[in-house]
């Protein structure tokens, strides 16, 4: 049966149904309302995208490169398609379209691999089988033959005279800016002159770090289910952060037009930048049309270490000069990123890294320079922080280094250097909204120290909270207390010059005598908690207590990325752009019908006119029933924040970011110095918000990311071999993530300075504290140590001189 003479199919079980706030969730703006599925998550009954089912459903098995970078001579099928239960295989030549490669900015990745693999794990063939152990089985029938290659894993070695090209052709609009084909981007930021400002320097530090590679360890892992439709089409219910440029993406390869390629968001279970590139999409979808059966793909663990980007690992030399005052004279840097085999979003992350490489401080004098690389390591791209993070660790670093050599305190040197509103960035930008960062330093600093000692207690020892925790290694004997600071500068929304815009549905209406609203957007719900935001707008500016969330597709207008901190920014903008303009039609409804005599709509338009949230039906929601009674009000509507310039490509000067956030951390870690344990005991965090719109949600993203950055600081890190290029680590096994006896006290201390050009004054929240969590840890290690340390994550052997 092939796909046009397939019936219209019905929504797969298991697919997103749309989300009701009621009587139960009446809170507008500032208020904490619970997320309309949190009891369903925690309780396990949410359909996550690897629920989906279709009672026809194929199953979907990606076969992946066994090298890192090799020319392929051969691919066998045979033996995979002679399999019972097998109904296609497929390979690059079997792909439908002259498009063949996708990619976010650079399309350079293929769909399947032609002429040769470029990283370990890269996709070969795909399978549809009958049942998962089957596709599992054919393709480990097919044959591959590969002769190897020379692989390149680092700066030297992509750089180098001789070195191979890991992309042979390239024609992208950066190549003509990069010094050699293996640097995917590169990006400086000068201003004023830091070399000569570097002789008027009374101290001088240097320093060179290295930056780990870090997964973004999403609990669900990739999953989706293509289903074909009789027009020819396909409708993919996918986990991702991005649906419309998944779309754009996929739709060349297959051949299709983009309306007859339906996405419809499916359960995430996380994302954290892993979910902006495309993992099993176009395979699920090629499988459906080839096979004219539904196919789902979901990778196991393994295969999702293999299958998304992941933060690229990083190499930053630093020069700090000062007076003996502590003024900073200049700043000089050279940031080096592994963007592996493909683009990704690489050039993003370069300039992110180059124009907030020198965090939230005051400098004239500035000279840094950021480069991503081609090589065959793992691709690297999007992860929460985008860039930022690998700089924010290496500049506290440098200013701990500094405060030590001017014999200052470390909190001290970074107030009287802390940018504020009006400020002028390297870019030359100005900050044109508040940047507390001295306040947010004697903040977290103020907050009170959690007791000495705490393991002991009348009872006994509780070596949880001893360094070693259960594994009962040390009983306090060697163990040292240390204190670090760290404050860091992330930029909000998409950069650079990017259109950066999104797209709401609004609809009011009468349902069961009383007026509701409707909200339609494409936003990825990834478990940052938009839903719940989005229905406190739409009742703050519509006066409604009921507010339906329909599940996001493509059948309404882009909402972006989830990613970049933006999402109550500019898609809240967009909602609450779209509720205005429901809200205006509603009132000339109402003054059609009613005039200004009649009491009930008075009050009822005076409150939607101050966009006043009205919590309990009464005589406005009354009034608002009449007026809309046998009418409904929907409205479409983008919105855009204001816009940003490219950075000039040799000077780096341009006013790039829409906004910035600002968070401060302080550690306090306890250390087995014999035998390198480490104990983070508390991660307390200050950060400016400009306007809670939900606290309680406000308060989960700092202490998620907060932790994310204390993973990368004490034990996430993915092994590559330095000599293969090959993962060692592809599993929760082996590659280590904060468990809740990891997860220390974080005290947060929310700061609301309004930023006048945003939404409510708000400003993103997510990213901020995962940079600066990174750098206190490390603080507080070498406080309680003495040791330089200055790589992440740090481990036992670099504790006790056994690296």
């Amino acid at each position: 049966m092939t796909p046009r003479e397939l019936p219209t199919t019905t929504r797969p079980s298991g697919a997103p149904t749309k989300i009701t706030q009621g009587s139960g969730a009446r809170g507008g703006i500032g208020e904490s309302t619970l997320r309309p599925d949190g009891i369903l998550k925690v309780t396990g009954e949410f359909a996550y995208s690897s629920d989906l089912w279709h009672e026809d459903m194929l199953w979907g098995q990606i076969l992946r490169s066994t090298v890192a970078h090799a020319e392929i001579v051969s691919i066998d099928t045979t033996e995979a398609l002679a399999l019972p239960g097998v109904h296609a295989v497929l390979t690059y030549d079997d792909l439908p379209a002259e498009a063949r490669h996708y990619g976010l900015e650079i399309q350079d990745t293929p769909v399947l691999a032609h002429g040769k693999v470029r990283h370990h794990g890269e996709p070969v063939a795909v399978v549809a089988a009958d049942h998962p152990e089957t596709a599992r089985r054919a393709a480990a029938k097919i044959r591959v033959e590969y002769r190897e290659l020379p692989v390149v894993t680092d700066y030297a070695s992509a750089t180098a005279p001789d070195a191979p090209l890991v992309h042979e052709h390239r024609d992208d609009h950066h190549f003509p800016y990069v010094p050699h084909p293996n640097i995917v981007h590169r990006q400086p930021i000068v201003r004023g002159d830091a070399q000569l400002a570097s002789e008027r320097a009374d101290v001088i530090v240097t320093g060179e770090y290295t930056f780990g590679m870090q997964d973004q360890a999403f609990l669900g892992p990739e999953s989706g289910l293509a289903v074909p439709e009789e027009d020819g089409g396909v409708h993919l219910y996918i986990a991702t952060q991005w649906l419309h440029s998944d779309l754009h993406q996929i739709a060349p390869v297959l051949g299709l037009p983009e309306d007859k390629v339906r996405m419809t968001l499916a359960g995430v279970g996380g994302a954290f930048g892993g979910r902006e590139d495309l993992s099993m999409q176009i395979h699920a979808c090629l499988l459906a049309l080839r096979t004219g059966r539904p196919v789902k793909i979901v990778y196991n663990r393994f295969e999702s270490f293999f299958g998304h980007v992941h933060r690229h690992p990083a190499k930053l030399t630093y020069e700090h000069g000062a007076t003996r005052d502590g003024r900073l004279t200049h700043v000089k840097a050279r940031i080096v990123l592994d963007g592996g085999a493909y683009a990704s979003s690489s050039p993003a992350v370069v300039g992110n890294a180059a124009s907030l490489g020198v965090g939230p401080y005051e400098v004239d004098d500035v000279d840094v320079e950021a480069i991503a690389l081609y090589t065959n390591n793992p691709p690297c791209g999007a992860m929460r922080g985008f860039g930022a993070v690998q700089a924010c660790f290496a500049y506290e670093a440098q200013m701990d280094k500094l405060a030590d050599a001017l014999g200052m305190d470390p909190v001290e040197l970074r107030q009287l250097n802390a940018m504020e509103q009006g400020s002028v960035m390297p870019t030359g930008q100005i900050v044109d909204s508040p940047a507390p960062v001295a306040e947010l330093l004697r903040r977290v600093k103020a907050l009170p120290m959690p007791p000495e000692r705490q393991w002991e207690s009348s009872e006994g020892a509780d070596v949880r909270q001893l360094p070693g925790g259960l594994s009962n290694t040390t009983h306090g004997e060697g163990v040292v207390r240390g204190v670090g600071y760290a404050v860091g500068i992330k930029n909000v929304g998409f950069s650079e010059g990017f259109d950066d815009y999104s797209t709401a549905k609004v609809r009011m209406e009468v349902a069961g005598g009383a007026p509701v609203a409707t909200v339609h957007t494409a936003m990825a719900e990834v478990g940052q908690g938009g839903v719940t935001v989005h229905a406190q707008i739409a009742r703050t500016e519509l006066g409604v207590s009921q507010v339906t969330i329909k599940p996001a597709d493509t059948r309404v207008g882009s909402a972006g990325s989830t990613s970049a901190s933006r999402q109550t920014y500019v898609t809240g903008g967009a909602v609450r752009h779209a509720c205005g303009l429901v809200r205006e039609k509603v009132l000339a409804i109402g003054r059609r019908k009613y005039g200004s005599y009649h009491p009930a709509w008075a009050t009822a338009e005076l409150l939607l006119e101050d966009g006043k949230v009205v919590t309990d039906g009464g005589e406005v929601l009354a009034a608002l029933a009449d007026v809309l009674e046998g009418e409904s009000v929907e409205v479409e509507a983008e919105w855009r924040h204001r816009p940003t310039q490219p950075f000039d490509r040799h000077t780096g000067q341009g006013d790039g970011h829409v906004q910035y956030s600002f968070a401060a951390h302080r550690a306090v870690v306890e250390v087995d110095t014999e035998l390198g344990l480490v104990k983070v005991i508390e991660l307390a965090c200050a950060q400016d918000v400009g306007k809670a719109l939900n606290p309680l949600s406000v308060t989960g993203q700092i202490q998620g990311g907060t932790v994310q950055g204390l993973g990368i600081a004490v034990m996430e890190e993915i092994q590559v071999d330095p000599v293969t290029a090959k993962v060692r680590n592809p599993s929760f096994t082996d590659y280590l993530i904060p468990t809740i006896l990891d997860t220390p006290t974080i005290p947060v201390d929310v700061l609301e300075l309004a930023d006048s050009n945003a939404p409510y004054g708000l400003r993103g929240v997510g990213e901020a504290p995962t940079l600066s969590s990174t750098p206190a840890v490390l603080a507080a290690i070498r406080a309680a140590t003495g040791l330089d340390l200055d790589r992440v994550p740090v481990r036992p052997e670099h504790l006790t001189g056994t690296a």
